[in-house]
């Protein structure tokens, strides 16, 4: 489980995009772009992580965080057969603007092939909304859950993510 309270928790920041995902409150000093509070405490003073839209960002770049490698020898972490209940990643997100980007979750496997679990965009409202995802696989290979925003064109606009969680299974 990770808030962002005190450090990203074993989350990195993908080497081969073009920007980052930053940790940030709401009472950071942009009026205009982000949620209010964030989704753990529901205060100004909590954390969550975000991407904007911004001078220094071109539309259709893209921020890209991966979550710590999920093994392998873990097979109740992923769908497969037998009907065992599967493994799911639970988070909030927050993609709030006129011209705000896209917002896709990847499960990407250790030899990098990568699996789309959901892909939104543009302005989906201005609160937090809880999604959670299914993991999919064989158990063959190692993999991570990975969220890429990509920036859209407005520099108001901008995608949060708080609270992400795998369940117990993982």
């Amino acid at each position: 489980h990770c808030n962002f309270e005190f450090d990203l928790c074993g989350w990195k920041q993908d080497e081969n995009d073009d920007f980052d995902w930053n940790l940030r409150t709401s009472s950071t000093p942009k009026l205009g772009t982000g949620p209010a509070t964030d989704h753990t405490l529901q205060e100004p003073f909590g954390h969550y992580i975000f991407i904007k839209s911004s001078f220094f960002q071109l539309p259709g770049q893209k921020a890209r965080i991966s979550s710590p490698v999920l093994s392998k020898r873990n097979k109740n972490c992923k769908v497969h057969e037998g009907g065992i209940l599967p493994g799911i990643i639970i988070f909030y997100y927050h993609m709030y603007g006129a011209h705000t980007g896209s917002l896709i979750v990847y499960q990407r496997t250790t030899l990098k092939h990568e699996r789309i679990l959901l892909n939104l965009t543009g302005n989906q409202g201005n609160f937090w909304q809880r999604k959670a995802l299914t993991l999919a696989g064989n158990g063959n290979e190692d993999f991570q859950v990975v969220f890429e925003g990509i920036a859209g064109n407005g520099p108001k606009d901008g995608i949060a993510l708080d609270d992400l969680t795998f369940s117990k299974e993982c």
